[in-house]
């Protein structure tokens, strides 16, 4: 499958100068290769070294199409790049979660732009909940910090990165649909499911009103698909239900796939996902992509039904 590139959006206006200790002290210290914090006039430079690999760096950009749009606290979380001088090679949004975005093959800069963003890193501390991203740069970003930075609480190395970018193989199944606003209370017990099983606690657990408000929002942006079938009381359940978590750059992001148990190993994840394929093509980008845990080889198998190829490895870090 061929590497995309996509347009880089316009719209990146200068904010001002960097909030004060923004700027990454050590670049003060010394001069070996270290990044710095940008600002809006830095973003098309940046959404530029995304470009380079829209599927492998789309979590990064959807966050730095916010900030260029309506700056960095809308887009809740600051960016840094490398090298702190000259044209961007290699960028790293810091927010909920930490995303490197290191295109360049050339194995000396790249350690270079993992050790530069690993000290900016260390001055302000985890804040992310994962480090996220392509396979070498997360790992290596995390080799660095793991010694300074609490224990992770799971480390998953191996992640097929797989991206479709024609008609599903699969027919899709009919009844797939987005959600409606009405409906959070059916969706949101599916999306804690997903989850809790997904990643071992519950996300409502200490009230969680952040992850009902993520959910409400994809919901409302239409971004949210699911499958509803009626319960043994005869009420709508969902039994399939995918949202698009990150979408930029030409590319959609499919995150939080989940069949209710009774119904897997019927074939409900292959079509449903067909569907999600189908209608994102259609009306919010061409190339669709997502990324699974690689011992989950039957999720890996089923998205190869559809049509998905793998790109790319990704590597997840979680705190």
């Amino acid at each position: 499958m061929a590497r995309w590139r996509t347009p880089v959006p316009a719209g990146a206006r200068p904010d001002g100068p960097a909030e004060p200790g923004e700027q990454d002290i050590l670049a003060r210290r010394e001069r070996r290769a270290v990044a710095r914090a940008l600002t809006r006039a830095d973003l098309a430079q940046a959404l530029a070294v995304c470009a380079v690999d829209p599927v492998a760096s789309v979590l990064a950009t959807a966050r730095l199409e916010i900030a260029a749009r309506a700056g960095f606290g809308a887009a809740a979380g600051q960016a840094w790049g490398f090298p702190d001088t000259g044209p961007l090679e290699a960028v790293c949004w810091a927010g909920a979660n930490l995303v490197p975005v290191i295109p360049f093959a050339e194995p000396a800069r790249r350690a270079q732009a993992v050790v530069a963003f690993a000290d900016v890193a260390r001055v302000h501390g985890r804040r992310s909940s994962s480090i996220v991203g392509e396979q070498d740069a997360a790992l290596a970003l995390w080799e660095r910090l793991s010694p300074h930075w609490p224990p992770a609480r799971e480390v998953r190395a191996d992640q097929p990165s797989m991206a479709i970018d024609k008609a599903p193989l699969l027919a899709p199944e009919p009844t797939v649909r987005r959600s409606t606003p009405a409906e959070l209370g059916l969706v949101l017990p599916a999306c804690v499911r997903m989850f809790t099983e997904e990643v071992g606690y519950s996300p409502v657990a200490s009230g969680g009103s952040a992850y009902t408000e993520r959910v409400r929002s994809l919901i409302t942006e239409g971004r949210s698909f699911i499958r509803l079938v009626p319960d043994a009381g005869g009420q709508p359940a969902v039994a399939f239900k995918a949202e698009l978590g990150a979408v930029a750059g030409g590319v959609a992001q499919v995150q939080g796939v989940w069949v209710e148990p009774a119904f897997r190993g019927r074939g409900w994840s292959e079509s449903g996902m067909a569907a999600v394929v189908a209608a994102t093509r259609a009306s919010v980008a061409p190339v669709v992509s997502l990324y699974v845990n690689a011992y989950n080889e039957r999720a890996v198998a089923a998205y190869r039904r559809v049509g998905f190829e793998q790109v790319g490895t990704f590597a997840t870090v979680l705190f």
